[in-house]
């Protein structure tokens, strides 16, 4: 007798490779309207996050006059500001529910925007806008992982999680669209008169953030209090009753204040096992290849306006991550799942660090390419261009496609074998460090890049911006000769796996 989840007939026999793959998705066709939605607040949030994310470092730079240096310490500490409140989000989650966490933070996001697109006013912008958007944007993205958990049964939770990636780099792809068109349209410096207010390109583009984030209002709306799919079918369960001598307010207060000291009780749990120190080295590891993805976020933008020119399509160059990863990921996890998480990420850091190099090279190596069959179809194809390819349009997508193939061998493998070090009972505690890599990264790219910018290049005056990234690969090897060095004392043995 077999173990056949009954309503999946995926590996029915004769049927062919194609029908098995479409019986995947089959699976979610009976799922509840909430799943769907969850799908839809997931594509809108990632859109609108990401469209601020790349946009920035280039507006406290262009509208609020910051430099460099000033610019990527205070993106470094609005990330790193994210991060910590995204720890908390748990307890918070427990205490409101998930409609009413999203509701707040969206509401703190949209005020946010509202401030960081109306004004030039430095402390209210920075205080009033970017900072409490920081709250808003970690109040989200853990719920909606909860929220594909809870709207989905035991049959359509994989291609749940599989159809929230897929939906995060379709928002990607958006924003990174949105981007491009916007300053083209407007002009890398121009302006949009709105409402009786002089709104300069990136504010405008703050805008566009904003009425993404007003669309989820309605979308949040239609979800039902309560409801749970279960494999018997929906379940409403009825919330838990909340003291009566709580307000709204006392009940955030509290929340916080025990979400705080369960997150200390819990690091000093972990710090008495052997398992957690091996964890630890692994992600402090990963750290140094998650600096590439900061590199881009903050630093690739400004790169890419001083010496491709203003209105240059950087955003759709880097959207192109996105479009390779939606492909590869299932099929390099396929591929490779009988081999260890741990040497997928050696492999796979081993791929990034290498496709960083591609930017430290002279551009001049890579001109025959931009004038050839591959610059055309990137420039002229692909972008959109009008005459001469440059060099580093050609090397950005190469860049990008390497750093692409490496993403898919080790980032889904991360979290994968800190499951696999952590104790019985304790993975959701050791997953929760899986976000200490991106942490890091945000505080290494706050400490050295804004100099490396001034440095290599400035606005004005001559530029070696290979330096800047060489700066970047160099760091980035790091991670898989660590991950090689060290792999007698970080790797443990994985269910399931000889290799």
């Amino acid at each position: 007798m077999t173990n056949a989840v009954p309503g999946v007939n995926a590996d029915a026999p004769g049927q062919s490779a194609l029908g098995r793959f479409v019986a995947k998705f089959a699976v979610l066709k009976d799922a509840i309207p909430e799943l769907w939605i969850v799908f839809a607040i997931k594509f809108v949030s990632i859109a609108a996050y990401q469209l601020t994310n790349i946009t920035i470092v280039l507006w406290l730079q262009s509208d609020l006059g910051y430099n460099d240096k000033q610019s990527l310490y205070m993106v470094s500490a609005w990330s790193i500001m994210m991060s910590v409140v995204t720890l908390m989000v748990g307890s918070l989650t427990d205490t409101l529910g998930m409609r009413r966490t999203l509701y707040l933070g969206t509401v703190v996001c949209i005020f946010g925007r509202i401030l960081m697109t109306v004004t030039t006013i430095k402390w209210l912008a920075l205080w009033g806008g970017l900072m409490p958007l920081a709250v808003g944007e970690a109040l989200g993205g853990p719920v909606l992982v909860a929220a594909a958990r809870r709207y989905s049964n035991t049959r359509q939770r994989s291609m749940s999680f599989s159809m929230i990636y897929v939906m995060m780099n379709v928002g990607f792809l958006i924003a990174a669209w949105l981007f491009d068109l916007m300053r083209k349209g407007l002009g890398e410096y121009g302006h949009l008169d709105v409402l009786g207010l002089h709104i300069s390109t990136y504010r405008t583009i703050f805008l566009t953030s904003l009425v993404l984030e007003v669309i989820m209002l309605p979308l949040i709306y239609l979800l039902r209090e309560g409801a749970e799919a279960t494999d018997e079918g929906l379940k409403l369960v009825p919330l838990k009753p909340k003291p009566s001598d709580r307000n709204f307010v006392h009940s955030i207060g509290l929340t916080v204040s025990e979400a705080s000291r369960g997150t200390i009780r819990l690091f000093f749990t972990l710090w008495q096992q052997v398992g957690f120190y091996r964890l630890l080295a692994f992600l402090v590891l990963i750290a140094f290849i998650k600096l590439i993805y900061k590199q881009m976020d903050y630093v690739y933008p400004v790169f890419g306006v001083r010496e491709l020119g203003p209105g240059a399509p950087i955003g759709m160059l880097w959207g192109m991550n996105s479009l390779f990863i939606i492909v590869m990921v299932p099929i390099i996890g396929a591929l490779t799942q009988r081999f260890s998480a741990y040497s997928m990420v050696i492999l796979g850091c081993l791929l990034s660090a290498a496709s960083i190099f591609i930017m430290a090279m002279p551009p001049a190596w890579f001109a025959p390419l931009a004038h050839g069959i591959l610059g055309n179809v990137i420039g002229h194809g692909f972008l959109g261009l009008k005459g001469e390819v440059h060099p580093y349009y050609v090397m950005i997508a190469l860049f990008v496609f390497v750093l692409s193939i490496g993403e898919s061998f080790y980032s889904p493998r991360v979290y994968e074998y800190a499951a696999a070090i952590a104790p019985t009972g304790q993975e959701a505690s050791y997953g929760a460090l899986s976000y200490v890599p991106l942490l890091l990264a945000k505080l290494l790219i706050g400490l050295f890049s804004g100099k490396s910018l001034m440095k290599y290049c400035p606005e004005t005056g001559p530029r070696h911006s290979q330096t800047l990234w060489l700066i970047v690969a160099l760091l980035s090897l790091v991670a898989p000769v660590g991950l090689i060095a060290l792999r007698r004392y970080i790797r443990v043995q994985e269910a399931g796996r000889s290799d």
